[in-house]
């Protein structure tokens, strides 16, 4: 089952940002939601630019980069929420991006942004992302935009 993602405006925008530097490079990056479970979804508290190596096509996140991820996870007592990230042209989800997700958990979300984020801000952020839902069957799936904005809501 899919949980409702709640992120305020500002977040997104130091997300958007996070990606564009990357982009104004040429290169990949991941950005990750933190976030708590709550009654009415998850909550994300704050955004993380993990270490990673990156190029124009790809990211990596190496062993010690996930350690130290899961260190500050149980340190702040939060989870991953969603998983952002940028590519070169068109937004799809890779063999790639498939297999390396950070986000294993059925209903687990994850974004990719078009063309290195350079057209993207926060006002747009769910127009422009593909979104997909990772499902029962270890698969991931898109999302249409409509139901985008119902699992992720973004408010000022």
């Amino acid at each position: 089952m899919t949980t409702i993602v709640h992120c305020h405006h500002l977040l997104v925008e130091q997300t958007v940002s996070i990606l564009k530097d990357a982009g104004m490079t040429r290169q990949e990056c991941l950005v990750l939601w933190l976030g708590e479970r709550n009654s009415y979804g998850i909550e994300v508290r704050e955004v993380m630019r993990p270490q990673q190596i990156a190029g124009r096509d790809f990211f990596r996140i190496p062993p010690k980069s996930m350690k130290e991820i899961m260190n500050i996870l149980k340190q702040k007592h939060l989870m991953i929420s969603a998983q952002i990230h940028t590519h070169p042209y068109e937004a799809f989800h890779s063999k790639a991006d498939d297999r390396w997700a950070i986000v294993r958990h059925v209903g687990a979300l994850s974004f990719v942004i078009p063309f290195f984020a350079q057209s993207t801000n926060a006002d747009n952020f769910l127009q422009n992302a593909a979104l997909y839902v990772l499902n029962e069957d270890n698969h991931w799936v898109i999302k249409n935009p409509n139901l985008a904005r119902e699992l992720c809501q973004i408010r000022n």
